[in-house]
């Protein structure tokens, strides 16, 4: 079994808490969206619910290998659930560059992850990888709604991509 002290122990519990703050993002988007875009809402239930199983896949990986979770992780759920009650107030288009902007980031570090791990610890590997084509969907569904005429849909276009 492999402990806290390998790379793969520690890179799990951070993505495992990083899930966590996913589930948050929406969790807020929801809340905001049941008042103010509610057509946004099964797009949103759905991504919560991948998320959701995103974080159990880590929490399993994490009680096998007898870890506890990150030390981030209640930090993850309020910063979450900040980012996604503001965004979901702001509206549809901050929601999806949002959704779009925090996929991309996850998608380079999964990317790094593997590329770091590069077959070191095989079950980590697996768990990364079951997770990257659900972040890849959000991350283009949320892009192709990104209104290109707004001035934050302008900024967010230049920055680099995943």
């Amino acid at each position: 079994m492999k402990g806290a002290k390998t790379l793969g122990g520690r890179i799990l519990k951070v993505n495992h808490a990083g899930e966590h703050g996913a589930i948050s993002i929406y969790a807020g988007q929801i809340i905001a969206a049941r008042w103010l875009h509610r057509a946004l809402l099964p797009e949103l239930i759905v991504f919560k619910g991948h998320e959701e199983r995103h974080r159990d896949i880590f929490r399993a990986e994490l009680k096998w290998r007898g870890l506890p979770r990150c030390r981030s992780y209640w930090l993850c759920v309020g910063g979450g659930m900040a980012l996604g009650l503001v965004t979901g107030i702001l509206g549809r288009h901050a929601i999806a560059i949002t959704t779009a902007a925090v996929e991309r980031v996850v998608l380079r570090h999964l990317q790094e992850q593997l590329r770091v791990l590069a077959g070191s610890d095989p079950e980590a590997t697996a768990a990364i990888r079951s997770v990257i084509d659900d972040e890849q969907h959000h991350h283009d569904q949320a892009t192709a709604q990104v209104d290109e005429t707004s001035l934050l849909a302008r900024w967010w276009r230049h920055r680099p991509s995943p």
